[in-house]
């Protein structure tokens, strides 16, 4: 199960990382180009909830293993895929059940284990989502530089289609029906405005570093003039300064959750405007991506906390919430930093990111404000 979150997360986002290949390839612009992450993104923000809903009074066991065949017929088609088209929609269908296999894994994960075991094994599969986060974008790109675009989608069948194999094989069916939360009632959760102001600050958090993040591999290129070996070397260095970035910033929430949201969004825009005013000395652009990697991956923990500590009574709605409103920032942010581009040049993206991250401040600042009795400040 764990692998096949990798090769869910592997899926969504390694394509960042060779979105000028696709460019080239089907000979589309930027923002044609990023549809490729943001439609993805939409369609599991839009119908991420219901689409769990509706599977999940089925066998657990054969949903994941038919998202997995899925997953891995899709993304196989996709490296023959002879118009941008075309391989839009094989990135739009396995979509839909992207949060299915995530809830479902969960869930499985915990009722095929003792209750003293059950957090361990969900923490094993959350396992992938790390690792998907911190390999993926970088694997991807290298692989494609190295052999090809094709190629790249080929081995994101073959992780796929791994994992549907190994749980046909190793996951026993549950004998007893997981009990899944009813979304329905847990709606009253959304009348509370505290949340909703925490739901605009994760959509914006997400949106400024998906608008700025989703063109790495380009911003690079036209940037730096950097080629395709040294980008992917620097995604790896972005990755790896995350994964200690984010353990960081676990730290500080568990220390001071308020103040550490607070300066998030500062510390975001600090870093893109560094990566702006940087010149092109080698060892300054790594320092830049450096910190970067590490202040971006921190958004991830940063705005899961800040969204759910509102919805305690509501634990699994309000990740539901964090996952739909996560990648709907990640769709607004994409196209944003598209027309950005488009409108204003491949250095000005920066101005995406800035724009974002100050409506994420905006909201943490209100929230705070209106709620300072509560927050105990």
């Amino acid at each position: 199960m764990t692998v096949g979150v990798f090769g869910i997360i592997y899926t969504e986002l390694g394509i960042v990382g060779a979105l000028p290949m696709v460019m080239n390839k089907y000979h589309v612009s930027a923002v044609s180009a990023g549809m490729l992450v943001s439609s993805f993104a939409f369609i599991i923000a839009i119908f991420g909830p219901w689409m769990t809903l509706l599977l999940s009074r089925l066998n657990q066991k054969r949903v994941l293993i038919g998202i997995m065949a899925l997953f891995a017929g899709s993304n196989f088609v996709s490296s023959f895929a002879p118009s941008f088209e075309i391989l839009l929609l094989l990135r739009i269908l396995p979509a839909f059940f992207h949060p299915v296999y995530f809830s479902i894994a969960f869930a499985m994960a915990g009722a095929l284990s003792q209750n003293e075991e059950a957090a361990k094994a969900s923490a094993k599969v959350f396992l992938g989502v790390s690792i998907g986060m911190v390999l993926g974008i970088p694997l991807y790109s290298y692989i494609a530089n190295q052999f090809s675009l094709s190629t790249s989608f080929l081995f994101s069948a073959i992780v796929n289609g791994i994992a549907c194999i190994g749980i046909g094989i190793m996951v026993p069916s549950p004998s007893a029906k997981i009990n899944h939360p009813s979304f329905s009632n847990q709606l009253g959760i959304l009348r509370k405005p505290s949340l909703l102001l925490n739901m605009a600050a994760n959509c914006f958090i997400f949106s400024s570093m998906f608008s700025v993040y989703s063109y790495f591999s380009e911003y690079l290129t036209q940037r730096f003039d950097m080629n395709g070996a040294f980008i992917s070397l620097m995604l790896v260095v972005f990755g790896i300064s995350g994964v200690l970035g984010n353990w960081y910033a676990g730290k500080l929430l568990a220390f001071q959750m308020v103040k550490t949201v607070l300066f998030y969004p500062v510390a975001l825009g600090f870093c893109y405007l560094f990566l702006y005013f940087v010149s092109s000395s080698v060892i300054l652009v790594i320092a830049a991506i450096l910190l970067w990697g590490a202040v971006h991956t921190s958004g991830l923990i940063v705005s899961q906390i800040w969204l759910t500590s509102e919805a305690q009574e509501a634990p699994e709605f309000a990740n539901s919430l964090y996952v739909s409103f996560s990648n709907l920032g990640v769709t607004l942010g994409t196209v944003v930093g598209g027309w950005f581009i488009s409108g204003l040049g491949i250095n000005e993206i920066i101005g995406s990111g800035l724009l974002f991250a100050a409506l994420a401040l905006v909201c943490i600042s209100v929230k705070i404000v209106w709620f300072r009795e509560r927050n105990n400040l």
